[in-house]
């Protein structure tokens, strides 16, 4: 299938490598999003509001946590292994290294951190079961590397046979009428397996993980060229899961859950631009280092096409939501609805949020990123404080939003160094509609 869509669009060369990967990565991430989803609408009709709720109150204090063990290397690797001539033993062997080093560093922190804040002493040790994932999503290092060469494919099918597995282990603890507890160790579960299966997909397909190997030099740089970004992602990760940790300390589990159903359907679409953000990245690599026009051309078109089809997204999940919720969580969750009307504009944030950040490391101009999610946060934090309280889930729904628009778009005006970047999301919101229209075109020219 993916051979006659290429072959449809006339590409080839370097397009048709990229058109591949990303129909490989959207496959992939589309059988994932979808098994994860029609599993998890069984798992929460079965827990319900209140059980649910404190399993995603424990997923998100972790992944709060987990923006420490990933210290914000990611785009920092994919840059330095899309580069030609590379040593990408030393490039993937340091950056695990390190982040199995944050991640142990970070469980530490966790349990330090959830005995201070968390009264439940259940809940303090659901979240400290979970926390073990932080560990095997070292991993990650696997994905990164071959997403680096365009090679999304060889990743791709780890992922469906992780979907499918777990949600067979899932299945099965509803057949057996599991507490909460086993579903969390489920979701550990699903982590071993991704992590043994990029293990296995690398040895088969690169070399063996032992010519991995740490140097000092580039660990420096690693943390060096990371650190505003681990800061950035520090209050990125804020902004995106603070809401629901503060619905659960200020009203309830229950309400948590809720807001937690809405959330799925945002974090579904998120796919699409994070996909589309890590296939043209390394083309945009090659662009900047050789023509700088050339990557300004593409790097708008890119930036058009995704900001059009998150707000086209976000238009047509908004009006579908009643039926949406009704058909899936059912009648119990059913006051999700208009939740989920206002929050899934945050697709269009994030997606600003995400090609701007691509550039951004591009560019290397990480270091002012900080800036730009420091805003975010604060903004974040005093709207759920102001409207929490008064409008409910209602009033965190609206903070989500316009908490997403700051790091995404607004903030850029304010930083003279992505001033540029402000200017071509000018253009993207006033013409780039035609380069979505006209995308099939674009592809084949």
């Amino acid at each position: 299938m993916i051979s006659r869509i290429v072959t449809y669009f006339h590409l080839d060369g370097t397009k048709q490598k990229i058109a591949r990967n990303l129909l490989w990565a959207l496959t992939g991430k589309m059988v994932t999003l979808l098994g994860s989803f029609l599993v998890g609408i069984i798992v929460a009709r079965y827990l319900g509001p209140a059980q649910y709720g404190i399993m995603s109150y424990v997923i998100s204090y972790i992944a709060i946590f987990q923006v420490i063990a990933g210290f914000g290397m990611e785009g920092i690797e994919i840059r330095e292994e899309a580069k030609e001539g590379a040593d990408r033993n030393v490039l993937v062997g340091t950056a695990f290294t390190l982040k199995c080093a944050l991640a142990m560093l970070t469980i530490g922190i966790t349990g330090v951190t959830v005995m201070i804040t968390e009264q439940e002493s259940y809940v303090r040790w659901l979240i400290m079961l979970y926390s073990l994932s932080m560990i095997l999503n070292s991993f990650s290092v696997i994905r990164n590397y071959f997403t680096a060469l365009i090679w999304n494919e060889y990743v791709v099918k780890t992922e469906i046979m992780r979907t499918l597995i777990g949600a067979g282990v899932k299945i099965a603890l509803l057949l057996c009428k599991a507490s909460l507890v086993w579903f969390v160790v489920s979701l550990l579960f699903d982590s071993f397996l991704i992590a043994s299966g990029y293990v296995m997909a690398y040895q088969k397909k690169i070399a063996s993980i032992r010519k991995w190997r740490f140097d000092t030099a580039t660990a420096r740089y690693y943390i060096h060229q990371s650190f505003p970004l681990f800061l950035s992602a520090v209050m990125t990760i804020v902004y995106l899961k603070i809401d629901q940790l503060m619905i659960g300390n200020m009203l309830n589990k229950t309400s948590t859950g809720i807001y937690a159903v809405a959330c799925t359907f945002v974090e579904i679409f998120i796919f699409i631009p994070t996909i589309l953000a890590q296939t043209i990245s390394p083309v945009l690599v090659t662009n900047y280092e050789h023509n700088r026009t050339i990557y300004r051309q593409k790097a708008q078109v890119f930036m058009n096409i995704t900001t059009w089809l998150c707000i086209l997204l976000s238009v047509l999940i908004s009006l579908a939501s009643p039926l949406i919720i009704r058909y899936s969580y059912g009648a119990q969750y059913i006051a999700a609805v208009p939740i989920l009307q206002i929050l899934i504009f945050r697709l269009v944030g994030v997606s600003g949020a995400l090609v701007s950040g691509q550039m951004i490391i591009i560019e290397q101009t990480q270091k002012y990123a900080i800036l730009r999610n420091t805003a975010a946060c604060i903004v974040c934090i005093v709207l759920n404080l102001l409207l929490l309280p008064r409008y409910g889930l209602y009033g965190a729904a609206v903070s989500a939003v316009v908490t997403s628009l700051f790091p995404g778009f607004i903030i850029h005006l304010f930083i003279p160094a992505y001033r540029p970047i402000f200017k071509q999301q000018i253009r993207c919101l006033v013409y780039g509609w035609k380069d979505f229209i006209f995308a099939p075109k674009i592809l084949r020219s």
